[in-house]
């Protein structure tokens, strides 16, 4: 028997996109991807709470980098 499969809210969805934007961008600025993910999930809170102020992936990433 098959799991249905979960369905995100567009928030969520929008909040996943900009992550990986995010993701793009650290590591533009000299990160490995997996340094970049690893980064993100550890400071998940901080990326949310940008993303909800409203900065821009690469805003975010050269705050992250700072």
């Amino acid at each position: 028997m098959a799991k249905k499969k979960e369905e995100l809210d567009p928030e969520t969805l929008e909040l996943i996109h900009w992550c990986i934007e995010v993701e793009g961008w650290l590591v533009k600025g000299g990160a490995t991807v997996e340094q970049a993910q690893d980064h993100i999930e550890e400071q998940i809170e901080w990326f949310t709470d940008q993303f909800y102020d409203g900065l821009t992936p690469e805003e975010a990433a050269k705050e992250a980098l700072a």
